[in-house]
């Protein structure tokens, strides 16, 4: 009996220290590293650098989320949504999850350095400190623009990629990274409308909070318009053809009319529905980038 107990309570340490990672995040981060690698080449990207680059930028993403759970593990333990987190519970300690954090970017790092080059590891770094340090250190607490200026950190993972794969920046990478960036917003403040008592309760402005539910809809419609328009953009030069094109018509279409039913408040429970709308939106029309590529490719 007290073999078995101590088995459920080492699985219960490990589990706990995965969640610390936000895994379901960092695999929809992996899936645009991916996208950018194989979009970067014709030749194929060698075995080591699929491999080690992305689990050196998956081990970078687990360290910064750590760090996440560590600075907001007071508000996290007031939030409906968060209070069973590891932190928030105090099942594992800050110092724990500080240790862990380290220990995840320092081997992310090597790994990147290692099997890619210093470009990526350099920029991933970058990634890190951004949302580990500004966005989730600073940002977040200090403006209701927080996730429109932080989310640039979270639209790193296909440069990420694109740079593992060739070594250098270039205009298509960058187009990824604006896709994203411009997704994010309308992606959190549909949650941020539904954890709007939350979000008061642990006095984080986010917009719905500072300037009203109203006011954020707008807003939320006005990015998805412009993501959208940026999402065409790969078409327009010649990145990608007719296949991925119908697939951003119809996944933005979709997002634009969740937007339009959230302004008008005519369905219950739209604000949820819109943020988990718009995580199939974004892995979706990436996945359409990918698969147009390769029928490119072979005609």
């Amino acid at each position: 009996m007290a073999t078995l107990i101590g088995a459920r309570h080492n699985q219960a340490i490990w589990r706990d220290y995965l969640e610390l990672t936000k895994p379901k995040v960092v695999v929809l981060m992996l899936i645009t590293s991916l996208v950018g690698m194989f979009l970067a080449t014709r030749a194929g990207v060698p075995w080591t650098v699929l491999v080690f680059g992305n689990l050196g930028i998956a081990l970078c993403a687990g360290g910064a989320a750590a760090v996440n759970h560590v600075v907001d593990r007071r508000i996290d333990a007031v939030m409906a949504r968060t209070h069973k987190r590891p932190l928030a519970e105090g099942r594992v300690s800050p110092t724990a999850a500080l240790t862990f954090a380290l220990v995840l970017a320092v081997l992310g790092q090597a790994l990147l350095l290692a099997f890619t080059n210093p470009l990526t590891a350099w920029l991933t770094l970058a990634s890190l400190l951004g949302y580990a340090v500004v966005y989730t250190g600073f940002l977040k607490r200090a403006t209701p623009q927080n996730i429109v200026i932080g989310g640039l950190a979270g639209a790193a993972p296909p440069l990420l990629g694109w740079t593992a794969a060739t070594g250098h920046i270039s205009a298509e990478p960058l187009l990824l990274v604006l896709i994203i960036f411009a997704w994010t917003p309308p992606h959190f403040w549909a949650l941020a409308i539904h954890r709007k008592e939350e979000y008061a309760k642990a006095d984080i402005p986010m917009l719905p909070v500072t300037h009203g539910e109203h006011y954020t809809k707008i807003h939320i419609l006005l990015y998805t318009f412009a993501l959208l328009a940026v999402s065409l953009m790969p078409y327009v030069i010649h990145m990608s053809g007719m296949l991925y094109l119908i697939c951003a018509l119809g996944l933005g279409a979709r997002f634009l009319q969740w937007a339009v039913v959230l302004y008008r408040g005519t369905r219950p429970h739209a604000a949820i529905n819109t943020f988990k709308y718009s995580i199939y939106y974004l892995f979706l029309l990436f996945i359409a980038l990918l698969v147009d590529h390769y029928l490119l490719l072979n005609l």
